[in-house]
């Protein structure tokens, strides 16, 4: 048994040990949350679990994930010589250079702003890259990553629990860690699972796991969302209380919050991320009122893999890959950007038209076999008589809220006072929690500079470093009524990028269940219902009143960056 055991990574045996409980344990009586033992829950008795076993894991083989997976050690060699790099972005044509280089030479864009956009590309293409940009580029931009192949191997999990990751790639990078970052807290064995990223194979035993041991409650139930185009399940877990008489409608449904992670296969801590909110909601059932609450009223959805085939690329193959695995009109460029690829005003422009472009979404809108699912899904659980009240679309990186539309820089929705006070409220309850400033502005307004300079017209189309069609959160938002449709972008702010060391795992996850409770007790406030008669803007409102209203909401924003963080803990 010893010697089975030692294969599994420390967060696999901790699912091994659970599972040995008795197997009545998941299908007790639901306790309320005065029935304590000893002042715990039956749940945190379940998790009491010496701990003492985890200081005595070898540290042989720092990277043990590495030293299983030959295919993945191959495919490292892809990154050697690579780097990330930022180029700050002050000026209008800035931004139209730097768009024509990146869709001239097929650059793999990480990251952009209204202040910077971040690259990736070999060291040998610097040269030629400069040589198409203006002069002012050439002398603005920075390295961040000077060794992304040292980097991508440092994400992967390793047998000894306690290894400093940060440090480890800092001495890799030959840079100081990001002093912005909080030391985590690790709380306990029953958070061992988020000690580390996890392969899909794990991530579905976890969710399997909290199924079956919660079931018997009606607090969880697995749901299945549909087929990956290579057959993989694509899997959810519904969280709630069973409702009583007063907390349905007439259709005997509850309202539903969905929460989906991994849309985008590279951004691993937004899986992570979707599956500790998941389990800090459970784990809290018996002892927050107010999860209880939120739970009694609303149904939540956690979605970590929207893209399973792409998800487990990264583990297998390509730790970088960022669109899902199906085949397009070129053989040699496979997969589509899910988040371009749904049906709210898809405009297929020459980004979108490129099947080797990263924001590839299709020639059509739903040709992704994932985003047609989820539509699928949602579509047959609104004719069942649910309603989905908000959704949350969870990315990697830059620390931004983003609201809709993405589409479009103009078009502004109905509810766009109650989105932007949302997006404020979520962001200052994320920087409570461990100190990080999110900022917010719409999904749009985080994928452009600024007006393009040959138009002078206040309505005039801006420059794009991305394609803004067929997003996931203006869909879901016109389509489902979602009146509480965000993108949020995770940590970092391009220290680690997409390699986000496993060790801010926690603190992270942690940021997202803060801002979940306190959107979680907004919803209470209305059922999660508004008239947004009330809160659409009219036709007389001029255009100076909209520049002066964002303007406000600019100031704003840098005032809460400026304010020292005395609350933070």
């Amino acid at each position: 048994m010893m010697s089975l055991i030692s294969l599994f990574r420390p967060a696999f045996i901790f699912l091994v040990l659970v599972i040995s409980y008795p197997s009545d344990a998941t299908t007790l009586p639901r306790v309320a949350p005065s029935q304590v033992h000893d002042g715990r829950s039956y749940f945190s008795r379940l998790l009491d679990i010496p701990s003492t076993w985890a200081s005595k894991k070898s540290r042989k083989n720092i990277n043990q994930w590495l030293d299983t997976h030959p295919k993945l050690l191959d495919g490292l060699q892809r990154y050697e010589g690579e780097v990330v790099m930022r180029f700050n972005v002050s000026t209008d044509a800035h931004e139209a250079a730097l768009r024509k280089a990146i869709d001239q030479m097929l650059l793999d864009v990480w990251d952009f702003t209204d202040n910077y956009t971040d690259i990736r590309l070999e060291a040998r293409r610097i040269r030629p890259l400069m040589g198409i940009l203006p002069p002012s580029l050439q002398d603005n931009h920075s390295i961040l990553i000077p060794d992304l192949a040292r980097a991508v191997a440092a994400t992967y999990p390793s047998s000894a629990l306690d290894r400093s990751i940060g440090q480890s790639v800092s001495n890799y990078r030959g840079i100081t860690p990001a002093n912005d970052i909080p030391s985590p807290k690790r709380q306990g064995v029953d958070d061992i699972f988020f000690h580390d990223y996890q392969p899909l194979s794990v991530t579905y035993s976890w969710m399997k796991l909290l199924d079956s041991m919660f079931r018997g409650r009606g607090l969880v139930q697995m749901v299945t969302i549909g087929k990956s185009y290579e057959g993989r399940d694509i899997l959810a877990l519904r969280v709630g209380i069973p409702f009583s008489d007063e907390t349905v409608g007439s259709s005997g449904r509850k309202d539903t919050i969905l929460i989906a992670g991994g849309i985008h296969a590279r951004e691993w801590i937004s899986t992570s991320t979707v599956n500790y909110v998941a389990w800090s909601f459970i784990r809290s059932i018996d002892e927050d009122p107010l999860i209880t609450k939120i739970l009694e009223r609303f149904d939540i959805v956690f979605l970590p893999v929207l893209n399973p085939d792409g998800y487990e690329y990264t583990w297998e193959v390509d730790r970088l890959w960022r669109k899902s695995r199906q085949r397009t009109k070129m053989s040699y460029c496979p997969g589509f950007d899910l988040d371009h690829a749904f049906g709210y005003q898809w405009d297929a422009t020459e980004r979108q038209t490129e099947p080797c472009s990263e924001s590839y979404g299709g020639d059509e809108p739903f040709q992704a076999v994932e985003a047609s699912r989820l539509a699928d899904w949602m579509r047959n659980e609104t004719k069942n008589g649910v309603k989905f009240v908000a959704y949350l679309d969870l990315h990697s990186y830059s620390q931004q809220i983003l609201y809709p539309f993405a589409y479009s820089c103009v078009a502004r929705p109905p509810n766009i006072e109650n989105l932007k006070e949302v997006a404020m409220n979520l962001a200052k309850h994320m920087r409570l929690s461990n100190g990080e400033v999110y900022t917010t502005t719409s999904a749009c307004e985080g994928a452009v500079a600024s007006k393009n300079p040959a138009d002078g017209e206040p309505n005039a189309q801006r420059i794009r470093v991305e394609a803004g069609g067929g997003s996931a959160i203006d869909y879901i938002f016109h389509e489902f009524g979602a009146r509480y449709s965000y993108q949020i972008k995770l940590r970092d702010t391009g220290s680690y990028g997409f390699l986000l060391p496993s060790e801010y795992i926690i603190p992270t996850g942690e940021e997202l269940y803060q801002a979940m409770k306190y959107f979680g007790d907004f919803l209470l406030g209305n059922n999660g219902h508004e008239s947004w008669a009330n809160s659409a803007p009219t036709e007389s409102q001029s255009q100076q009143d909209v520049l002066a209203e964002e303007e406000g909401d600019a100031t704003e924003l840098r005032r809460r960056r400026r304010r020292k963080c005395v609350d933070c803990t």
